[in-house]
């Protein structure tokens, strides 16, 4: 483990039923995305486009139907001119971003879907790179069946509890200490694999790794 990302994980482990929050709803951002593309004048199939993803895909965020990855939320921001902590977070664009645990909202999804995020940092600040833990739902409530794909590579590391990642026809066990590191654009899924809820931090990296 390097440093870096065991200071991380230590942070996280030590402070993780100390922090208070608020989860933000799919339909929230969803309504963002499209009011800022409806001021800008685009089309649901211009901003699917320019984001890497389907028409129905954009059309199932705008309509909180869908989580979708931090990534292609991160797509979408770029493609509206806006950062990604305004679209999920609402903090201002920084040269320095430092986010006290006590400050960062503790889940920013729907976990019936499958999956929420903690965003780490601002990635408009942290060019190139977006640093978030995904909490994979329990098996008992987790309703996600669609896989994943974005234009980014993706690093993991599992910080708590156990997933099948399920990587383009695959499926491969992972547990607290592993990690991996893949291509985004071919289909996966963090698949949960008991009751209890795994915590996974997630670097999405636009050049290649």
């Amino acid at each position: 483990m390097t440093l870096f990302i065991k200071l991380i994980y230590d942070r996280i482990n030590n402070s993780d039923n100390k922090r208070g929050g608020t989860t933000i709803n799919l339909e929230t951002i969803g309504k963002k995305i499209k009011e800022l593309r409806l001021r800008k004048k685009l089309t649901q199939q211009q901003v699917a486009d320019a984001s890497g993803i389907s028409k129905s895909m954009l059309s199932k965020i705008e309509n909180g139907q869908t989580a979708s990855a931090i990534a292609t939320l991160s797509k979408i921001s770029e493609t509206l001119d806006v950062s990604l902590s305004w679209l999920l977070d609402e903090r201002n664009e920084q040269d320095l971003v430092l986010l006290p645990k006590n400050n960062r909202k503790s889940k920013i999804g729907d976990e019936n879907m499958g999956y929420s995020y903690e965003l780490l940092a601002n990635r408009s600040s942290l060019s190139g790179f977006e640093p978030t833990i995904v909490h994979v739902t329990p098996k008992n409530l987790n309703l996600r069946e669609e896989t994943y794909t974005h234009t980014q590579d993706e690093f993991i590391f599992i910080l708590e509890g156990s997933i099948y990642l399920y990587y383009d026809g695959k499926k491969f066990f992972m547990e607290k200490g592993d990690s991996a590191c893949f291509k985004g654009s071919k289909p996966h899924l963090f698949i949960p694999v008991d009751e209890k809820e795994a915590k996974v931090l997630t670097f999405f990296v636009d050049s290649p790794l």
